[in-house]
């Protein structure tokens, strides 16, 4: 079973139920410092840190005394926007005396179905982990409409972990795990502290209750259960309505545990192989002896260029002779590939006329 004291790189999700008040919509600080407190030292021992949080409608529409079960869409826009600013403000606040910086990530179902975007995504967030930053994911609720909406954290947070390559993440609940049925209603209801594969059975045991605040139920944490572990990500359903959730989950609060099938890396190897290419990248004898060191592919190495596709987009990477070494994803147009093809990352600039990143396909994005 996993161990959060294992976890290298770990999402957590929180749920606005936690953080904001039901009666008169305030932020509940003392629960939000001591998760504070509980991050600092998981980053003291070097574990990487993303927050997804809810919580910017709820905490609007207290400050604009926004009442009803539920709001139109442009109510419910104008409340994050004005939540949104207090969220951020507050995880700053906790985190600072710590001595860590937080960020705010805002994104939308678009952001991960589009590759380009997706990619981008990938690099802003593991940029931010490598400078230490502790970023704070949301739903940019804003701009999301019906269309473009993941609809509830549970499954943002598992496509942000998939995005990041974490290993870990934990849904901070109003239930301490997953039950056979739902233990408010059935007295012989029985928490599952290991499930190693979702099965029609297990589905079956999902309920759709969720709490006031919150849209997410158990068919929802399910789903997120299937696409984390399919990533290689172990995930844990625990209470969060207590003080240092985190820190109390490691010292063995009841949770449920989902198996990973696979590790993060080897998923993301496996998705990017099955790709069907829509160029290819051919390289000189120095790139390919570097490729099988594990380094990315920059510019510098590439001997010719040729399909047409998109940033993004996967393409074979071959020898000089045709041999294919295995495939990535472009960080450039096929177009850029072929102004910036054998120059020094330094010269990307003058080529292209707007900088650039320094690798064509970034190692973490290659699949040989």
């Amino acid at each position: 079973m996993a161990a959060l004291k294992d976890a290298r790189r770990l999402v957590v999700k929180i749920g606005s139920a936690l953080l904001v008040e039901s009666a008169g919509g305030g932020l509940r600080h003392d629960w939000l410092e001591s998760l504070a407190e509980d991050v600092a030292q998981l980053r003291a021992r070097g574990t990487e840190v993303v927050l997804v949080s809810s919580g910017s409608i709820a905490l609007g529409r207290g400050v604009l005394g926004l009442s009803g079960a539920s709001l139109p869409l442009e109510q419910s826009q104008a409340a994050a926007a004005v939540g949104q600013i207090r969220l951020a403000r507050a995880y700053e606040e906790v985190l600072a005396p710590h001595g860590l910086v937080a960020a705010q990530v805002l994104v939308t179902l678009e952001d991960s179905a589009d590759r380009r975007r997706y990619l981008n995504s990938r690099a802003t967030l593991g940029t931010l982990l490598a400078l230490g930053v502790v970023p704070i994911v949301n739903e940019n609720d804003t701009v999301a409409t019906d269309e473009i909406r993941y609809g509830d954290n549970d499954r943002l947070a598992a496509q942000v972990a998939v995005t990041v390559g974490a290993d870990q993440l934990v849904l901070l609940s109003d239930v301490d795990g997953f039950y056979t049925a739902n233990p408010a209603v059935d007295a012989s209801a029985r928490r599952i502290d290991v499930i190693d594969a979702i099965t029609p059975e297990i589905e079956a045991m999902a309920g759709d209750a969720g709490s006031g605040l919150s849209k997410g139920g158990m068919k929802t944490k399910l789903m997120a259960a299937r696409t984390a572990t399919a990533a290689g990500c172990a995930l844990a359903i625990t209470r969060g309505m207590r003080q240092n959730p985190l820190l109390a989950l490691e010292k063995g609060a009841p949770a449920t545990w989902f198996t990973p099938q696979t590790d993060p890396a080897s998923a993301r190897k496996r998705w990017i192989a099955a790709m069907k290419p829509r160029g290819e990248i051919r390289v000189d004898a120095g790139a390919a002896a570097a490729l099988s060191r594990g380094k990315s592919l920059l510019p510098a190495g590439v001997a010719a260029v040729s399909g047409a596709f998109g940033r993004g987009d996967p393409v074979a990477i071959s020898d000089a002779a045709g041999a294919k070494l295995g495939q990535g994803l472009s960080r450039y147009t096929a177009e850029e590939a072929r102004a910036i093809a054998g120059r020094h990352s330094s010269d990307i600039e003058a080529a292209l006329g707007y900088p650039g990143r320094a690798a064509i396909v970034h190692r973490d994005d290659m699949a040989l």
